[in-house]
């Protein structure tokens, strides 16, 4: 007695292929060694003091390319973000663990960019570690810190020249 499940047999043209399979097997094994040795991944939490008010956005850069602090350009991983002036607070999660620096500018026009009159800031900035800065932004090595945990928090105090 023959069991009909609804579904014809395969006819002729037809392929039965194995769910073993070398590529499929491949693929599986690849998954598995990403989803195993997957890189331990964080969260950042950026804490913005000292706004001169809560007009306009808070821009954040965060990098781990030395080459591309402070402005994150042309680097294709970097992490932006834009928050109104109100919110203080800036979470970045799903970070892989590592090296990291970033700016902050308070945007308080909301034309996205530090506006500068003769080089000089006329907005608010900020560096992660907040580093001295006398001409020009600081160097990466003096903003960067390490994510090596689950959470890091960062507070960055907002600067204003004029």
């Amino acid at each position: 007695m023959a069991l009909n499940s609804g579904f014809a047999a395969p006819t002729a043209g037809w392929r039965t292929v194995s769910t073993r399979t070398p590529a499929r097997l491949a693929a599986f094994g690849l998954l598995a060694t990403t989803l195993i040795g997957a890189a331990p991944v964080g969260r950042l939490d950026i804490v913005v003091g000292n706004l001169r008010s809560a007009k306009g956005l808070v821009r954040v850069c965060l990098t781990a390319d030395p080459d591309n602090f402070p402005a994150c350009v042309d680097d294709a991983r970097a992490v932006t973000r834009n928050v109104p002036a109100r919110e203080t607070t800036i979470d970045i999660g799903g970070l892989p663990h590592g090296e990291y620096a970033f700016a902050v500018i308070h945007d308080e026009n909301s034309n996205s960019r530090l506006d500068t009159f003769a080089g000089i800031p006329r907005e608010g900035f900020g560096f992660s570690r907040n580093p001295a800065s006398t001409f020009g932004p600081p160097r990466f090595a003096a903003a960067r810190f390490a994510l090596d945990s689950d959470a890091e928090k960062q507070q960055v105090r907002m600067r204003y020249i004029f």
